[in-house]
């Protein structure tokens, strides 16, 4: 095969991969797999999608299934069954992690997609044996394993979603002669689900058997982004000129995510850099303008994670450590990390062969960030316990003034480890357990320039002389700064049931009404409410028997300077009195 760049042939070597002979039944068998694999998951899923061990299972199924779709082959069924069942356990156990202890944890899907990652580094070692072979194992095969199943995984999704546009198609024209039963399966979840599995199965196994085509696709993707190489290079070592000329300052002022973005654009260097070098030389362009772009994408990765690194530390600096910033540390790491190596690649190569360098850099790499990937997935670093002693230290050491601290910070994204470490400062004296107190009483997390607001910060306005009452809006508001944000007024509008005072917090044209004094509703509490309305809900069903009329009702509502707001006031205790608005 030949592919055409910058006025030259280059020539690319393609052999079959190991274990890839075309096997006939692949794509009936793997349609019936993952057919069977998404029943299996709606039946486990269906109304019980918050389960931990329900959706833990779905998970496993999910993912033991691809793997095994991925690596069956004929003949050889022992090794790829132990390895999906391998994949699916640990995608399992994170899974049932993250549902049964998501409140608790700061970062759940950040372990979740760590285990996503080290499950996709591992299967194309896998098919290339690397159990058996281990360091021995031939590079090219990896490479080839990964561009193939990336193609592979990407064919077989677009042959399912345009599987779902022929079937709506087909459903519309049938609904024409008064025929439904596509559209009335359409709308059923265990069809979808199935319908979903056959689909993707059987456009996998016949990718599979179609090696010829695939190595075909492998060439077009590698020849297009390796045309995209070229400009990605000449942009970024102007970039990387123009800073250290101005100053990386510049990147921090005009922006505050100069880290991802610079992350991102080491990562685009890395895979643009590996898609020259291809798998080896043979394979490789002797366009020496894409031979140039690639060794400049591979030096230009350095330099950005330590850019990267530098951002990531000014905002360290200044607002300390977060779950998120931590991960975004364990990125800087890998990108340092396949940096120096590249340059290490890259000065071995000096005299001629930096691509075979750069192929073993790459090769140690992708172990290194499996590695990690399955040490980040388990539950062995605590991301939320460190930032929280982080940001206590900053607090109790005069870093960040009481009243500057992100005291909603420890009660929402930390996990429990934050909550016991405001817990702790709430039992404390003085302002900071004034504050702390206050941001345990939120019931959902605010996102302001100032989460927690004193008494004096709201701009309030009482309807009537009564400080007992306004004491209750103060505390309601506090806890729920968003319904204060520059100026409001309380009016009392009533008496709930259980004695509470009703209240309308009114700002701009809209208000909400609160029973007071404002107490605090937890999980458990406001699942039995949801249950509680929703039993309610099913009781008040409208049946043949219902009795249906018309009646006029009276409401009150709120006028601001004579003009009424847009919903009325409800009295949840006896038949409101006054006018309605007028027309």
């Amino acid at each position: 095969m030949t592919d055409t760049a910058a006025g030259e042939t280059d020539r690319v070597v393609f052999e079959p991969e190991r274990g890839e002979a075309e096997w006939p039944l692949r794509p009936w068998l793997l349609a019936a797999l993952f057919g069977l694999a998404g029943l299996l998951i709606h039946f486990v899923t269906h109304q019980n999608d918050d389960v931990a061990w329900r959706v833990a299972l779905a998970a496993f199924v999910f993912f033991g299934a691809i793997a095994a779709g991925f690596t069956l082959e004929e003949g050889r069924w022992k090794a790829p069954s132990l390895f999906a069942l391998a994949i699916g356990a640990v995608m399992a156990g994170l899974t049932w992690r993250a549902v049964r202890y998501g409140e608790s944890l700061p970062d759940e899907q950040y372990g979740f997609a760590a285990g996503v990652v080290a499950s996709a580094l591992a299967l194309p070692l896998f098919r290339a044996d690397f159990h058996r072979r281990r360091m021995a194992t031939p590079y090219a095969e990896i490479y080839g394993h990964v561009w193939t199943d990336a193609i592979s995984a990407a064919g077989a999704l677009a042959f399912t979603g345009i599987s779902w546009v022929v079937l709506a198609l087909l459903s519309e024209l049938f609904h024409l002669l008064e025929i439904d039963f596509l559209r009335d399966a359409m709308n059923e979840g265990w069809f979808g689900w199935t319908f979903s599995g056959l689909a993707a199965g059987a456009a996998l196994g016949t990718l599979r058997n179609q090696l010829k085509v695939i190595a075909t696709l492998q060439t077009v993707v590698l020849l297009v982004a390796s045309l995209l190489a070229v400009p990605l290079a000449f942009g970024l070592t102007v970039f990387l000129g123009a800073t250290l000329i101005s100053g990386p300052q510049v990147l921090w002022d005009a922006t505050r995510s100069a880290t991802p973005l610079l992350l991102a654009c080491a990562a685009g260097s890395f895979v643009l850099a590996n898609a020259i070098a291809r798998q080896d030389d043979a394979a490789m362009t002797r366009s020496r303008v894409m031979r140039g772009a690639g060794l400049a994408l591979a030096a230009v990765i350095l330099p950005l994670a330590v850019f990267a690194a530098f951002s990531m530390g000014l905002r360290l600096n200044q607002y300390g450590l977060a779950p998120e910033r931590l991960w975004a540390l364990v990125a800087i790491v890998v990108a340092c990390v396949c940096g120096v190596g590249y340059w290490v690649a890259l000065a071995r190569g000096r005299k001629g062969g930096w691509a075979g360098y750069l192929r073993k850099a790459t090769f140690h790499l992708g172990l290194f960030v499996c590695g990690l990937a399955v040490l980040l997935a388990l539950p062995i670093l605590d991301f939320g316990a460190i930032s929280a002693r982080n940001q206590v230290a900053r607090l109790e050491s005069g870093a960040v003034a009481p009243d500057e601290f992100d005291y909603a910070a420890l009660r929402w994204d930390f996990g429990e480890s934050g909550r016991l470490a405001l817990d702790r400062l709430a039992k404390g004296t003085g302002q900071i357990a004034e504050l702390a107190a206050v941001a345990q009483l939120q019931q959902s997390r605010p996102y302001s320039e100032q989460p927690i607001r004193s008494a004096e910060d709201f701009d309030l306005r009482m309807q009537s002389d009564d400080p007992a009452l306004r004491s209750f809006v103060l505390d309601y508001l506090r806890a729920n700064p968003w319904t204060c944000h520059e100026h409001c007024l309380a009016i009392e509008t009533g008496r709930a049931r259980n004695g509470k005072r009703m209240v309308a917090i009114v700002q701009g044209r809209t208000f909400e009404e609160v029973a007071l004094p404002f107490v605090p509703v937890t999980a458990a509490e406001a699942a039995a409410q949801d249950a509680g309305e929703a039993v309610a809900a099913a009781a008040e069903k409208f049946t043949e028997d219902s009795v249906v009329e018309i009646r006029t009702i009276e409401k009150r509502y709120i006028f601001v300077d004579g003009k009424p707001l847009a919903d009325p006031v409800e009295d949840a205790v006896t038949p409101l009195e006054g006018s309605p608005p007028p027309r």
